[in-house]
């Protein structure tokens, strides 16, 4: 039979265990102080339960009728109490969720109110974006007209000065000796440019001038040659300005 005996030891080195199948624990003093004082305490707890009796309070059941009546009287009291504390509690928690209702249906009107006013304040933004841009358009326009203006009043005196007709030129008049004086009223270089230039703008898909016999044939020329002007590819008589600005 296999049998377990604690020993106390104060030395380091411990012997193999015995022959006889007996276990040795070998523990320190502090270890086996431990375990003796559990040992003793659980002793004291077992005894103290065998020397308790279960108590009866009775075997009557009037007197079990009773005593819970009493019991229940007493649970119904204590409910009693707690229960204004409940009602009071239960009734400030309805009032803050009316409270909070309240302010929840207060914060949605303030939001649709805003987004109203965002919406009016976008129309009028893009309201007052396109007219400005009109404005700002209308000005501009303005401006290149004026520019427009003075750069053809430039370029008339220009070739008013250095571009007269053949009447205003002596080199001319004496060319014209030996040709046949025109019966027609020729046009200046000016007005052979600004009568290309209205074409262009308002047909640019045909943009074509027919020459006439207003049309003094060294202007023509002139134009051709410098690439300004351009003839039609089927007609010699009709020319057109250059597209510069294309």
């Amino acid at each position: 039979m296999l049998s377990t005996v604690l020993c106390h030891v104060d030395e380091p080195q411990r012997p193999p265990p015995s022959p006889d199948n007996t276990i040795v624990y070998y523990l320190s003093s502090a270890e086996l102080s431990l375990l003796m004082m559990r040992g003793k305490a659980l002793t004291a707890e077992y005894n103290q339960w065998q020397k308790q009796t279960p108590e009866i309070i009775s075997t009557n059941p009037d007197v079990l009728v009773e005593l819970g009546k009493e019991e229940l009287q007493k649970v119904n009291h204590d409910l009693e109490m707690v229960l204004p504390i409940f009602k009071a509690r239960n009734k400030k928690l309805k009032d803050d969720l009316k409270r909070e209702q309240q302010w929840l249906e207060e914060q949605q009107q303030l939001v649709e109110a805003l987004r109203v006013i965002e919406e009016e304040m976008k129309n009028q933004v893009v309201q007052f974006s396109e007219k400005r841009a009109f404005q700002e358009l209308k000005i501009k326009m303005l401006k290149i007209k004026e520019y427009k203006e003075e750069l053809l009043s430039a370029l008339g005196e220009f070739l008013e000065e250095h571009f007269p007709l053949p009447e205003e030129d002596g080199s001319a008049q004496k060319k014209k000796s030996l040709a046949k004086e025109p019966t027609t009223k020729l046009i200046t270089l000016h007005e052979i440019l600004e009568s290309l230039i209205n074409k262009l703008m308002s047909a640019p898909n045909d943009p074509y001038l027919t020459i006439n016999d207003t049309f003094w044939p060294p202007y023509i020329e002139l134009l051709l040659r410098y690439g300004i002007a351009l003839r039609h590819p089927d007609d010699p008589k009709r020319i057109r300005l250059e597209a510069f600005h294309q």
